[in-house]
C-alpha cells in the first residue's frame, strides 16, 4: 500500500489516540478529585463526631468536676483531640499526642508546653479554681463566674457550627496529615472552650495515590490498544480506496476509459466514492467519444467543400473557360459557415458564458429577418417589440439564424416566426410547412452532425451542427429549445427564455 494511505492510517491512529488520551486524563483528574473530596468528607465527619462527643462531655460537666486536664479523651491513634480556651491556651490533649499544628489549630509541642493544671470546669475563663462560697438563705450555691446556684444551667451549650482545617500531628513518634474539626463548647459554669479533633488523612492519601498509580500504569496500555485498533480498522476501511487508486492508475496508464473501478458492496462513503468515480469515468468516456466523433465528422464535412473547391480551382487553372465561379463561391461560403460553426462549438465547449445584455427579442427578430436576402421563401414575422430577455445578442441572433436556415431547407412554401409572452417566459417560435420531424427523432436532431435525410445531398443540407449549437446556446441562457408539430404540418421550433421583469417590460 502506498505511503499516502499509510499516512492516513497513521494520522487517524494518532488522532484517535490523542483524543482518547485527553479524555482519559480529564476523566482521571475528575475521578481523583472526586475521590479526594469524598474521602476528605469522610475524615471531616469522623473529626466532627469525635469533637462533638468531647464537647458534649464538657457541656454536661458538673461545676465541681475535675479539671479539664483529667477529661477522658479518645486515643490519639484513633482521633487526636486538643482542648484550648478561647485565647488558645492549652487545657488538655489526647494521650500520646506529641505535636500538633495546622491552619486554625494552635501549634502545640508537648515537650515544651503542658496543659494548664488549674483549668477546672468551675473556672470563669481565668484558669483558677475558686472555693465554694457560703450558702444563701435559700440553700443555693454561688459558683465561679458570678452565677447563683438557681441560675446554674442543667447543661452547657455546643456551637452548631463546625470549622475544618488541614493540619499535622505527631502521635507516638509518628507524624501524619489530619483533617481537624473545631467546635466551641460552653460548660455549666459559662466558660467557653474550643475542641479540636482530628481524623487521619492517610487513607485518603493512600487511596488517591493507589488510584493515580493504577491510572498511570493503565493509560499507556489503553492508548496502545486504541491506537492499534484504530490502525487496523482504518487499514480495513481504506483497503477499497487502494483498489480504486490502483485501478485509476491502470486506466491512466492504458488510456482505456471503458474500465471501471471496483465498487464495494457497502453503503458507506468509500462505496459512494467508487460510484461517483465510475460515473465520472462514464462521462469522460462519453466526452472523449463525442470528441472523436466530432473530429471525424468535422474532418469529413470539411473534406467535401475543400475537395470540391480544389477541383474547381485546378480545372480553372488548366482550362480557364471551364472555371465554375458560382460553385467555387458556394463551396467557399459553405466552408466559411462550417468553420464558424466549429469555432462556435469549441467556444461553447470551453465554457464560454453568455453576456448579460438586455435584448428586445421582438426587435432582434425583425432586424435579422430583414437582412436575409437569399432565402428560398419569404419569412412571415409576427413579433412586436417589448419582449426583453438577458443574454448575448450575437448568440441569440445565431440561434434565430440557425432555426430559419433549417426551416428554409425543409419548408414546402412558407416559413413563419413569432415572439410572444407565456407566463415568465418569452417564446420565439419558427415554423415551416415541410414534412416535419418524426416524434421518435425529435431529440436526436439536436445531436451534433445528425441529419435525418440521409438521401439529401450534402450540398443542399447543413452539416448537422446548427440545431446542436442552438440548443446549447438556449441552455446557457437558462432556457430551452424544443421541436413539435406546426399547425401547417411541418416542424415547429420553440425557444423559451426567461423574461426580464422591471421597467420597460411589455405585456403578452
Amino acid at each position: 500500500m502506498s505511503g499516502r494511505f499509510s499516512s492516513v492510517r497513521a494520522k487517524a491512529s494518532l488522532g484517535a489516540t490523542a483524543v482518547v488520551a485527553v479524555a482519559l486524563v480529564a476523566a482521571g483528574v475528575a475521578v481523583l478529585l472526586s475521590l479526594r473530596v469524598n474521602l476528605t468528607g469522610q475524615a471531616e465527619r469522623a473529626g466532627d463526631r469525635a469533637a462533638r462527643e468531647v464537647a458534649l462531655d464538657i457541656a454536661a460537666r458538673a461545676p465541681d468536676r475535675t479539671p479539664y486536664a483529667k477529661l477522658e479523651l479518645p486515643d490519639a491513634e484513633d482521633s487526636p483531640v486538643l482542648v484550648t480556651d478561647e485565647d488558645g491556651r492549652l487545657l488538655t490533649l489526647s494521650e500520646g499526642l506529641q505535636r500538633i499544628s495546622g491552619s486554625g489549630v494552635p501549634a502545640v509541642d508537648t515537650a515544651r508546653s503542658a496543659p494548664d493544671p488549674a483549668g477546672t470546669a468551675r473556672t470563669g475563663g481565668s484558669g483558677s479554681s475558686d472555693d465554694d462560697d457560703d450558702s444563701d438563705d435559700d440553700g443555693g450555691d454561688d459558683h465561679g463566674g458570678g452565677k447563683g446556684g438557681d441560675d446554674d444551667p442543667a447543661v452547657g451549650e455546643i456551637d452548631d457550627t463546625t470549622a475544618y482545617s488541614d493540619g499535622s500531628a505527631t502521635v507516638e513518634g509518628t507524624a501524619g496529615d489530619y483533617r481537624f474539626a473545631t467546635v466551641e463548647a460552653t460548660d455549666r459554669t459559662g466558660r467557653t472552650v474550643v475542641v479540636h479533633a482530628g481524623a487521619t488523612l492517610a487513607d485518603r492519601q493512600s487511596a488517591v495515590n493507589t488510584t493515580a498509580v493504577a491510572m498511570l500504569l493503565g493509560l499507556p496500555v489503553l492508548l496502545l490498544v486504541v491506537g492499534g485498533v484504530t490502525w487496523l480498522v482504518t487499514r480495513r476501511a481504506l483497503r477499497p480506496v487502494e483498489g480504486i487508486r490502483s485501478e485509476m492508475a491502470a486506466i491512466t496508464a492504458s488510456e482505456d476509459l471503458s474500465r471501471r473501478v471496483p465498487e464495494p458492496a457497502t453503503r458507506d462513503e468509500v462505496a459512494r466514492l467508487a460510484r461517483t468515480t465510475n460515473e465520472t469515468l462514464t462521462a469522460l468516456e462519453a466526452a472523449v467519444e463525442r470528441q472523436r466523433r466530432f473530429v471525424a465528422d468535422a474532418s469529413h464535412e470539411l473534406r467535401s467543400p475543400i475537395a470540391s473547391l480544389r477541383t474547381q480551382l485546378e480545372v480553372g487553372h488548366a482550362h480557364p473557360g471551364l472555371l465554375d465561379v458560382p460553385g467555387a463561391v458556394a463551396d467557399t461560403v459553405r466552408l466559411q459557415q462550417l468553420a464558424g460553426d466549429l469555432l462556435m462549438l469549441a467556444r461553447l465547449d470551453a465554457g464560454e458564458r453568455p453576456g448579460r445584455t438586455r435584448t428586445d427579442l421582438g426587435a432582434l427578430v425583425r432586424e435579422e429577418v430583414s437582412q436575409r436576402a437569399a432565402d428560398r421563401f419569404p419569412v412571415a414575422v409576427r413579433a412586436r417589440e417589448g419582449f426583453d430577455v438577458v443574454g448575448s445578442r450575437g448568440q441569440l441572433a445565431r440561434v434565430l439564424g440557425n432555426l430559419l436556415d433549417n426551416a428554409q431547407r425543409h419548408a414546402a412554401g412558407s416559413v413563419e416566426t413569432s415572439v410572444r409572452r407565456v407566463g415568465a417566459w418569452v417564446v420565439l417560435a419558427v415554423a415551416d410547412d415541410g414534412a416535419g420531424v418524426p416524434e421518435a427523432e425529435r431529440e436526436r436532431i439536436f445531436e451534433r452532425f445528425v441529419r435525418l435525410d440521409d438521401a439529401r445531398s450534402r450540398d443542399d443540407g447543413g452539416a448537422g451542427l446548427g440545431l446542436a449549437i442552438a440548443r446549447d446556446v438556449a441552455e446557457r441562457h437558462g432556457g430551452t429549445l424544443t421541436v413539435g408539430r406546426a399547425p401547417s404540418g411541418g416542424a415547429l421550433f420553440e425557444l423559451r427564455l426567461p423574461a426580464v421583469t422591471g421597467p420597460g417590460e411589455a405585456g403578452a
